[in-house]
């Protein structure tokens, strides 16, 4: 089945402060920015800046499970806030998305987002010359694939292996081209 992403989701724009914020290291709402959105796209709740404001409405706020979407970026893609982190909400350009229904996984659509045909149609509506910006309109049109639960669960659990091997290739590689050099600067002592 089909779908857009407005029909299964809410998207939010982050909170556009009018100036940099002065921020402390706790307080009482936590600031989610685009260098809290890791490589493997989950949010890092570790590093949160705080601010001491009262202004925010509803809709700023976040909650586990919610997607942040990078919307000016080189890369098109959400990170999932896979932990509660308490009263937090999230910056601008970045777009808070909230499943309305039980019948996606925020998991699957974290996956989805990445995939080629996500990343066809955001790029093909993306705006701007040298930073380009997808807008909540655009976002909310993209169609998505939606598979029964079953096999949303055996797609996330596949991708995450497929993660796991490319992390270890990576790693593997790193230690070959270590030892190999190692060998090499022995070769040339004359050891």
């Amino acid at each position: 089945m089909k779908l857009l992403l407005k029909d299964v989701a809410t998207v939010h724009m982050g909170y556009s402060f009018r100036s940099r914020f002065e921020s402390f290291d706790s307080g009482p709402v936590a600031v989610i920015q685009m260098k809290d959105l890791s490589d493997e796209n989950i949010v890092n709740c570790g590093s949160l800046s705080y601010v001491d404001m009262d202004k925010f409405g509803e809709n700023h706020f976040v909650q586990k499970g919610d997607l942040i979407f990078r919307s000016r970026s080189l890369t098109s893609t959400a990170a999932i806030l896979s932990e509660d982190p308490g009263f937090a909400v999230v910056s601008a350009p970045l777009l808070k998305i909230r499943l309305s229904t039980t019948t996606v996984m925020p998991e699957y659509l974290n996956w989805f987002i990445r995939q080629l045909p996500a990343q066809i149609f955001l790029t093909s509506h993306a705006r701007g010359t040298t930073q380009k910006m997808i807008s909540k309109e655009t976002l909310e049109m993209l169609e998505i694939d939606v598979p029964p639960l079953e096999k949303q669960k055996s797609i996330i659990a596949l991708a995450a292996l497929a993660d796991d091997e490319q992390r270890i290739m990576k790693q593997l590689s790193i230690k070959r081209k270590q030892h190999i050099s190692a060998i090499l600067i022995r070769e040339a002592g004359g050891e």
